[in-house]
């Protein structure tokens, strides 16, 4: 058994809606083990023989049955993410100002809306098929991260801050 963390996009923003109970209930149907989710908005950790991609494709059709819901689910194994965070280029004062992209295709970025969107403290890397995003003044107001979707054209993506890479990774390692 391999250790894993899910990360489900757009859970609980932008009206889909998905409780963490029932989805540990359905990891659970599928017989992963020690599964674990944090916050509200799609993380999960969790034990299972497999492969990352067929684990996201067994967790994907099992929401649709089960809640409903098609959402796409990007899986990474506990040893893969703590990677991703060594990766991480930045170290910043606080873990809401720095995030990591999880990407379900390859990343390019569109370089000259890139520079146009961003203001002189913001950092925009694709390292090891991930988007890597540093903005110290915080994306709640940042045009870049308005328009990600437009900068990293044709490929889909799912977020988190360094605070909650970092808790995952620690869950994983427990």
């Amino acid at each position: 058994m391999t250790k894993w963390v899910a990360l489900l996009r757009g859970v609980n923003v932008g009206g889909i809606k998905v409780l963490m109970a029932p989805l540990r209930g359905l990891a659970e149907g599928l017989g992963w083990t020690d599964v674990q989710t944090y916050i509200a908005s799609g993380n999960m950790v969790f034990s299972a023989s497999g492969d990352c991609e067929n684990l996201a494709v067994q967790l994907r059709s099992e929401m649709q049955t089960g809640l409903s819901a098609d959402i796409p689910v990007f899986i990474v194994s506990a040893t893969g993410l703590r990677e991703i965070l060594e990766q991480h280029p930045w170290e910043p004062e606080k873990g809401n100002q720095s995030h990591v992209y999880f990407c379900f295709g390859i990343p390019v970025i569109d370089e000259a809306l890139y520079h146009d969107l961003r203001t002189p403290d913001e950092e925009l890397r694709v390292i090891a098929g991930h988007v890597h995003f540093h903005a110290p003044a915080g994306i709640g107001r940042s045009k870049l991260a308005e328009k990600l979707g437009k900068v990293v054209p044709g490929c889909e993506m799912t977020g988190r801050n360094l605070n909650t890479v970092r808790k995952l990774v620690e869950m994983a390692e427990c």
